[in-house]
């Protein structure tokens, strides 16, 4: 006999979450401003993170990585005002107006700025708006891309052997294109020289260097997307940076370096040499589980985002599962308490609580209760409460566990299976084929989740094959990716999935698909190391173009080809 419970009602507000956005005690709200790195996320200061879990709304520009906009909690309100050179979406004057405006409804007020605010940021400017209005405000400083930058490529702003000082110009040309630099002045500096917004007016401000008498000779390199999968670099000199950057199709935003320091990148590059640097993945694991894989990622130089693309939520009140439970714990004979995701154990134990039902009522009583887990990752979230599953298969497959389980209980054992709402069809058909008696109890229900500040640029990093991978741990992840992202031609999608039921999924997209041999986090951190992982040194071509030393070396990265590698079918207890 099989029983499926279907959800109960939701409760009176309906699942949602009221936030109190202004406090009555003050008219006035605060505003922050903060600088977030030159992309990496991994380089947000603790404060910075903190300000984007508790500001009420968030100002942000094109200089935020999506690896950072992923970290923004997709309740928040986020308005974009976006520059890129030639192109001002939002003028400065419009957005210092939007910081007064939404301060002076009572908000919390996060100003997140690429880069440093102060160091070519406007954030001066900004602030005296602000003090004008009578506006509280605090500053949040964090690091320059004119040190980050070149950081990452192995490149040391200062060496003692090399130069004592560097110095740090805009780029960024006049409304009349000449550019307001004293070149002369940097020229008898004999300093690192870091150009920031230089990509358009490179050619005129190389020429001016040299028209000032430095060296054609004196070596350069031009860093694009540093910090970022997208870094590249090309060192080379002076007098032939421009040509060398051209033949690379160097694009913004990206930096350039003068000074003896430069080459140096050719034996202290770091970064590429990463066993996932280089690579960008997209993780989709409902956002209560991504935070683990992403780390593990990043620990091994990925760039990741983070999209969860659905989020659970627990089916509360629960009088179906108060129902069940109250009979289970009066059967006699032998009886199975099965679980099959982690995410289910932690809702279950929650609901136990609200139910104010306890654990000795369910284990004392008459009959003997025993304990099924789908995999280990469900076996650890049991043991964390000190309970320790008496059956954990050997594949972690929900087919798996309903054969195994059906072979293990005893004749007339009762089966109570605590899970998600849309649960693999493929453990039930063992159990009933056996003759147990079977019930199927809704804990949680899975929500498709959209990041509206997302989903374009992703949309476009997978059509122009910015993203080497997205991972996919479920069924449910892969339709609520879809969702996400809407109607796209899917094919250019390389999936890893956990298992069986997830590749089917994927295979309905007419994604490529990988999957791991095994369902846990490691066999999936291992898949992805082994399809997109290197050992040794990828800083790319070296050539002379004539210049002293390595002055004339050339290194540009380019992400690998999307050749699809098949694997064995597994599935997940995720």
């Amino acid at each position: 006999m099989y029983v499926r419970h279907h959800a109960a009602a939701k409760s009176e507000n309906n699942g949602e979450e009221y936030m109190i956005k202004q406090n009555s005690d003050h008219k006035t709200g605060k505003v922050w401003l903060a600088g977030a790195g030159p992309g990496d996320e991994g380089l947000l200061t603790v404060k910075t993170a903190e300000l984007m879990e508790t500001a009420d709304v968030i100002v942000y520009d094109a200089l935020i990585s999506p690896e950072i906009l992923s970290s923004i909690p997709a309740e928040k309100e986020a308005i974009y005002v976006g520059k890129h050179a030639g192109n001002h979406p939002v003028p400065q004057e419009e957005f210092n107006h939007i910081l007064v405006r939404e301060a002076e409804k009572g908000k919390r007020v996060l100003r997140l700025k690429g880069g440093d605010p102060f160091v070519f940021g406007r954030g001066g400017e900004e602030l005296e708006v602000l003090k004008e209005a009578g506006i509280p405000f605090e500053v949040v400083p964090w690091i320059t891309s004119s040190v980050a930058v070149p950081a990452y490529a192995g490149i040391p702003v200062t060496h003692r052997d090399h130069t004592s000082s560097f110095h740090v110009i805009t780029g960024h040309a006049r409304k009349d294109g000449t550019l307001n630099i004293d070149f002369a002045s940097l020229v008898k500096l004999n300093g690192t020289l870091v150009f920031l917004m230089s990509v358009a007016s490179m050619e005129k401000i190389l020429n001016g260097l040299m028209e000032a008498g430095m060296d054609p000779q004196t070596p350069a390199a031009v860093l694009e997307r540093g910090t970022t999968a997208g870094q590249r670099r090309v060192t080379a000199t002076v007098g032939t940076l421009k040509e060398k950057s051209d033949q690379a199709g160097i694009g913004t935003p990206a930096i350039i370096v003068a000074g003896k320091v430069s080459p140096l990148a050719g034996e202290l590059h770091w970064a590429e040499d990463r066993i996932l640097g280089g690579r960008r993945f997209l993780l989709t694991r409902p956002r209560q589980n991504i935070s683990s894989l992403a780390g593990r990622l990043r620990d091994l130089g990925a760039q990741v985002i983070e999209m969860p693309a659905i989020r659970t939520e627990p089916i509360s009140p629960n009088p179906v599962l108060q129902d069940a439970l109250e009979r289970f714990c009066l059967k006699s004979g032998e009886k199975w308490l099965v679980f099959t995701s982690p995410i289910g154990v932690s809702v279950f134990f929650e609901q136990l609580a609200e139910l104010r039902m306890d654990l000795r009522k369910l284990f004392c009583g008459p009959g003997e209760t025993k304990i099924a887990a789908i995999g280990s990752a469900t076996g650890r979230a049991l043991a964390e409460r000190g309970i320790f599953p008496d059956l954990v298969p050997g594949v972690y497959s929900a087919a798996e566990l309903g054969r195994e389980l059906s072979a293990k209980a005893g004749k007339g054992s009762h089966i109570l299976i605590a899970r998600a709402e849309q649960g693999s069809e493929d453990l039930i058909p063992p159990l009933t084929a056996a003759g147990l008696t079977v019930e199927d109890i809704s804990l949680y229900r899975t929500v498709c989740e959209v990041n509206p500040l997302l989903r374009e640029q992703v949309r476009e990093m997978l059509k122009n094959g910015g993203i080497d991978a997205v991972t996919f741990t479920s069924g449910s992840t892969v339709r609520g990716f879809a969702g996400a992202v809407g109607e796209m031609d899917y094919s250019c999608v390389r999936a890893v999935c956990i298992g069986e039921q997830t590749a089917r999924q994927a295979e309905k997209y007419g994604m490529q698909i990988e999957i791991a041999e095994e369902a846990s986090m490691d066999a999936m951190v291992e898949k992805i190391t082994e399809l997109f992982g290197r050992g040794g040194s990828r800083s790319g071509k070296e050539t002379d173009d004539g210049a002293a030393g390595r002055a004339g070396s050339r290194a540009v990265y380019e992400p690998g080809d999307g050749n699809c590698r098949s694997g064995s079918l597994q599935t997940t207890d995720w």
